[in-house]
């Protein structure tokens, strides 16, 4: 029996897997999918969000990621995230009071930043963990016509990135292996990287605003596991197109800490999960006026490439058809 690789269930077994599920409830409008990071339910008069993800790459401010990354996937459909639950599992030999004071201190001041309240959850110690785990779960709300689908995006729209990449990368691996790298890299360089956590920051909530802002966006996606590349991948299947890019020939898309610290270990950045970066598709008509709202917001944008009629694919103007990674660079790290 094949043994699965650490990350991402594999694309085709989740397809698989999510056919063999029973009918969705006539309410549903958006369910699980390839490519699609929340469910979206239909209310009375508005649309119902949900999402939910698991912190278990990082260790450090696990509380916090929790919030950003469920936020992210409320935000990048259009909606506005506004409540939030956690599972806190606690590792049996390492569980104390101040960890578990700790984790929800940082829950509260994400949610507090974000406008979110915390309306529930569940917290244990459970027997062999080895490190904490936070499992978030986001709803929030959005009014039926300016609902965003990651398989929304057409032929001829043009692909965005905001921030560079990959901003999570860096920071995880800045924080995680500070102990290897200060050997290597000045003090002031790693606090930088470890630094992007916030700033940049991993929220891509403000960036959706913007992009909502403007108008013409047919899809947005949160570039988590896989970094840029399995985001883009994501996109041409739920949109069912062709996405045409320039990625390893556009060196300022790629953070220099970030592209400092992948290149040490020996990582691909275009692999390497990039929370932190929002990756959307615009329409051509509002393509301008979309980098002139990010340039007003002070929010770095890249032109990416576009996406094409025909088959499935993500073809990179450098290296060909860039092939859809089978495990996070970070995963592969540690």
């Amino acid at each position: 029996m094949t043994r699965l690789p650490v990350g991402k269930i594999p694309h085709d077994l989740l397809a698989e897997m999510l056919a063999g599920l029973p009918p969705a409830d006539p309410r549903v409008v958006l369910g699980p999918q390839v490519g699609e990071d929340a469910a979206v339910i239909a209310l009375p008069d508005r649309y119902l969000v949900a999402k939910t993800d698991p912190i278990t790459f990082a260790t450090d401010e696990i509380g916090w990621y929790a919030v950003q990354v469920c936020a992210n996937d409320i935000a990048t459909t259009g909606a506005a995230p506004l409540w939030f639950l956690a599972t806190l599992l606690l590792p049996d030999e390492h569980a104390t009071a101040d960890l578990a004071r700790v984790i929800f201190t940082q829950i509260g001041a994400a949610c507090r930043d974000l406008g979110v309240a915390v309306v529930g959850g569940h917290t244990e110690v459970t027997y062999g963990l080895d490190r904490p785990i936070v499992v978030g779960c986001m709803l929030g709300e959005v009014a039926p016509e300016r609902l965003v689908r990651t398989g929304g995006a057409q032929p001829g729209d043009a692909i965005l990135l905001t921030k560079g990449a990959p901003v999570e990368a860096a920071a995880i691996v800045a924080r995680e292996k500070r102990r290897e790298l200060s050997a290597h890299f000045p003090e002031a360089f790693l606090d930088r990287a470890a630094a992007f956590l916030r700033t940049p920051g991993i929220s891509v909530v403000r960036d959706a605003a913007v992009a909502m802002g403007v108008g013409g966006v047919t899809s947005m996606h949160d570039p988590t596991e896989g970094g840029v590349v399995t985001a883009l991948w994501e996109l041409a299947e739920a949109s069912r197109c062709r996405v045409e890019v320039s990625l390893y020939g556009d060196a300022e898309l790629w953070l220099p800490e970030a592209a400092a610290l992948c290149r040490f270990f020996g990582l691909d950045p275009a692999c390497a999960i990039a929370s932190g970066a929002l990756l959307l598709t615009v329409s051509p008509a509002r393509f301008p006026a979309m980098l002139d709202a990010y340039a007003l917001a002070g929010i770095p944008v890249f032109h990416l490439g576009q996406m094409a009629a025909g088959p499935i694919t993500v073809c990179d103007t450098a290296r060909g058809v860039l092939a859809r990674p089978l495990v996070d660079e970070i995963a592969r790290l540690f």
